[in-house]
């Protein structure tokens, strides 16, 4: 009978350590697939960023250089008017990245916030410096990017 107890007790306790073992690689390997997610959303979020920034500043130097240049109204409000949809295609990425990983939330509006600036440059050469700052701030994030995601892997 001791002998029944004890390989009845012995047999509960393997499938009881194997069900233990079981959960946890399972747990690990959802914890995994998540940090896969992750890091796909954030560098598919990263890459629409970047686009759009610079998007937004190639049209913003355009506009800028137009009006800084005395061109007609109507070719400067054409250029305006493309600026404000570039403008726009910034937002939704600038939330993704700053949700899905906070800690380049102030680089990412640093490289937006750049771009955005080019607006109102008193010169051409003051538009150039603007634009130098904008694609500096750019490749910042980019670079600030690179290490948080050599992080997470």
């Amino acid at each position: 009978m001791g002998d029944t107890i004890i390989a009845v007790a012995g047999t509960l306790l393997g499938g009881l350590l194997t069900a233990l073992l079981q959960s946890r690689h399972s747990r690990a390997a959802r914890r995994d697939d998540r940090a896969d997610r992750r890091a796909a959303d954030l560098r598919a979020a990263l890459g629409e960023l970047v686009a759009a920034i610079g998007d937004h500043r190639r049209t913003m130097w355009h506009r800028e250089h137009l009006r800084l240049t005395g061109a007609p109204q109507d070719t400067y409000d054409s250029a305006r008017a493309a600026s404000h949809t570039t403008r726009s295609a910034v937002t939704a990425p600038l939330v993704a990245v700053s949700i899905i990983e906070p800690d380049l939330e102030p680089a990412a509006r640093r490289a937006a916030r750049a771009a955005f600036d080019l607006r109102g440059a008193t010169d051409l050469d003051a538009l150039a410096a603007m634009r130098e700052d904008a694609i500096t701030a750019t490749d910042d994030l980019v670079a600030a990017a690179g290490r948080a995601l050599s992080q997470g892997a």
